[in-house]
């Protein structure tokens, strides 16, 4: 088990997440406010501790994570990313579960561009025969 602090980084849309993990009782801070207070919807905070529920190390480790970029729901899920790599340098026996749930691969969805002559990046102009 380490005791040092471990650190990794999670990404998901254009959000960012560094995230830095150490033994304790579960606290997890994020850009120095706790997720309770941060994440205000339910489904955020349990985005984020779905990596700690899977590996079954709940209220073993504390989190402190800095996001920027994106908005709420993908720095939830690059929260969820960089907790899920990190937990990985705490104890490589964790690998099989995480990767089983799709917890270490980067979602690599993103917003597609507005293509020009068109309305955005799939919607076009109305048609007018006449």
């Amino acid at each position: 088990m380490a005791t040092a602090r471990l650190a990794a980084t999670g990404k998901r849309k254009n959000a960012v997440a560094k995230v830095f993990l150490e033994p304790g009782e579960g606290r997890i801070v994020v850009n120095d406010r706790p997720v309770q207070e941060y994440f205000p919807r339910e489904a955020w905070r349990a985005t984020v501790q779905q990596p700690f529920v899977l590996t079954e190390t709940s209220g073993r480790f504390n989190v402190v994570a800095t996001l920027f970029g994106g908005g709420l729901s993908g720095q939830a899920g690059a929260l969820r990313h960089g907790i899920a790599k990190v937990l990985l340098l705490v104890s490589p026996q964790f690998r099989e579960k995480l990767k089983k749930e799709g917890l270490l691969t980067r979602d690599p969805r993103i917003k597609e561009r507005k293509k020009y002559g068109q309305k955005g990046a799939r919607k076009r102009f109305q048609y007018s025969k006449r």
